[in-house]
């Protein structure tokens, strides 16, 4: 390339990257202002997964780092662990030359190694249980799936993964051979088609993880329109991976009625709705137990209030809202969809919320939809309410 070259700087967190563009502005090293939040809650992630395991010596791994930035952030700013030890790798070689110039800039060199390997062939390095890592994040461009296997025979038993996923669209249904193809599970194109996507990757993993004879415990999961977040335990047996196998099944879904069911089993399903006697469509074999861990997320909001993050009243929304719904049944209902159905005045989540509780259903926000809730309620029951409310609205 003969085209002359500027390094623009930015800064994140407690640190400073520099990404080098063309005169043009064609950034050639990939850096996402837009995931900062993502990458905030890495760091409080961390942080509560070290305090939780009583971890002193932390090896971490970004397999596909571009910038350094998630890295060289955890170098800077994860405290209280003894012994910090960051493996940053890319592929592309400009990309690495990038991450040696910023892991200099920030004065890391002690702590953060530098790669210019294949993702899959730098984690089969560290197969070897004397060399795995505590922490694998795995945040490619599209679908994590290609990089599973290689990340969890990396990982520690007890080790912490984080995957990301930025192929919404087949995971929410657009494309659902696609995601099938990738994740081995079909998705529905429903309301709550983001929760699905997430127990999609769940599921994923769970199947990836049980061929090693490895056990999963999702501790923390959500997602945004543009990206599926998912962080989960990993612990080897055999025994355990059965266990977590147990907790994959399917969703099935009425589209006439809005009623879903959730089943831990892939044979003789329901084919009808039991309240209006249409046809079912199924998600899955998805993840169908929780998907958030509520002490790990209780303990992530506690660290995250000694930050200054930028994005930190977001991100506490966030959390509170995680914390929340942590133990609520799976799937969403939206209300102003329901409302729509049955052409009546929508009424706020709050006061749905409030009428749910007071008939004896639990009832949550969710982090997923602002107008969305998850409740014990049958949708018969949520449409009475609704319907019982509106009409005094």
């Amino acid at each position: 390339m003969n085209e002359k070259l500027v390094l623009e700087q930015f800064f994140e967190g407690k640190i400073k990257i520099l990404i080098p563009r063309t005169l043009t502005n064609k950034a050639l090293v990939f850096y996402n202002p837009v995931m900062e939040l993502n990458r905030d809650l890495t760091i409080v992630a961390v942080e509560a997964y070290a305090k939780l395991s009583n971890c002193k010596d932390f090896l971490a791994c970004d397999p596909m780092a571009a910038s350094g930035v998630r890295g060289i952030r955890l170098a800077v700013e994860v405290e209280n662990i003894e012994r910090k030890k960051i493996i940053l790798n890319d592929i592309h070689p400009l990309s690495y030359k990038i991450i040696l110039r910023n892991i200099e800039e920030n004065n890391v060199e002690n702590v953060c190694e530098a790669f210019n390997m294949d993702a899959n062939m730098l984690l089969g390095l560290h197969a070897s249980p004397k060399n795995r890592f505590n922490f694998i994040d795995l945040d490619p461009f599209g679908s994590p799936v290609p990089f599973l296997d290689s990340a969890l025979r990396a990982l520690k038993s007890g080790g912490l993964i984080a995957l990301t996923a930025t192929d919404v669209a087949p995971l929410c249904g657009v494309h659902p051979y696609a995601a099938f193809r990738k994740y081995g599970g079909f998705p529905l194109r429903t309301e709550y088609c983001h929760e699905i996507a997430v127990r999609l990757l769940i599921g994923c993993l769970t199947f990836s993880a049980a061929k090693h004879n490895i056990g999963i415990k999702p501790v923390f999961s959500y997602a945004t329109n543009h990206y599926i977040r998912v962080y989960a335990l990993c612990y080897y047996g055999a025994s355990l991976a059965d266990e977590s196998i147990k907790k994959l099944g399917v969703i099935g879904h009425c589209f006439n009625c809005m009623n879903r069911i959730w089943i831990q089993e892939f044979f003789n399903l329901p084919v009808k709705c039991d309240f209006c006697m249409e046809k079912l469509s199924y998600a899955g074999p998805l993840w169908i137990k929780e998907i958030i861990d509520k002490s790990f997320c209780e303990k992530m909001l506690v660290e995250l209030q000694s930050k200054d993050f930028k994005l930190k009243q977001r991100e506490e929304k966030l959390l509170v809202k995680v914390i929340e719904e942590a133990e609520a049944p799976p799937t969403y209902y939206v209300i102003d969809k329901i409302c729509d159905k049955l052409n009546i005045r929508s009424i706020k989540v709050d006061d749905a919320i409030l009428k749910l509780k007071e008939k004896g259903f639990l009832a949550f926000k969710t982090h997923f939809k602002g107008s969305g809730l998850k409740t014990n309620a049958t949708i018969n029951d949520l449409k009475n309410i609704l319907k019982e409310s509106s009409s005094k609205v």
